[in-house]
């Protein structure tokens, strides 16, 4: 279970640096024709910004006061490198959740949170969708009474119920069976609309 997990958190940067890449050339992942796009990572947008701006910040004073200490080299330059892949970590989760959004098609409703989570549900399971808001979700990713919750910055505002369970595949590679999601979205009405079912009628 520990090599799964290693090989999953090795997946992931591989995917956010990928991420990156999608960001800088303005594409999306896995999103196909005439599919609608919602976004959810407006709503942590500033806050990462902040909070990159406050760690390179941190990293120039950090390596200016190592240096003005003569501390040995080998110790500066792990604080450095240790510094910098903080930077590039908050780089790929940003890159990642700008450029895997949830997407509906005719056929599906997928959910997801940048590189670390993904799910597909067909669209014939999905019974009922409302809006549902919450401000205190427990992890980004978080499974309980049959309830799988989809977080940003601790929130979610949309709820989809389901005609029978499906498995989720939580960021570490755990299972479980849910048959209510919640999850966050920037324009709610956005998923709504596409998930009415005469816009399913009309995209076939």
């Amino acid at each position: 279970m520990m090599v799964g997990a290693v090989l999953r958190i090795v997946g992931f940067e591989v995917k956010g640096l990928a991420a990156i890449g999608l960001w800088v050339v303005r594409r999306k992942h896995g999103v196909p024709r005439g599919a609608v796009v919602v976004s959810y990572a407006k709503e942590q947008a500033f806050m990462l910004t902040l909070m990159l701006f406050a760690m390179a910040v941190e990293t120039v004073v950090v390596d200016l006061l190592l240096v003005a200490l003569d501390v040995p080299a080998w110790l500066r330059y792990g604080v450095l490198i240790a510094d910098l892949y903080g930077l590039l970590f908050g780089a790929m989760l940003a890159a990642s959740c700008a450029t895997r959004p949830h997407v509906v098609t005719r056929d599906a409703l997928r959910i997801r949170y940048g590189a670390y989570f993904d799910l597909h549900i067909p669209r014939d399971l999905v019974t009922a969708v409302r809006t549902s808001r919450t401000f205190n979700e427990d992890g980004m990713v978080s499974v309980k009474d049959g309830r799988l919750s989809v977080a940003v910055s601790s929130r979610t505002n949309l709820t989809v119920e389901l005609a029978e369970p499906v498995t989720v595949v939580r960021p570490l590679g755990g299972r479980a069976e849910v048959r209510s999601i919640r999850f966050f979205a920037d324009a709610p009405e956005a998923m709504l609309a596409a998930l009415r079912p005469e816009q399913a009628a009309q995209s076939t």
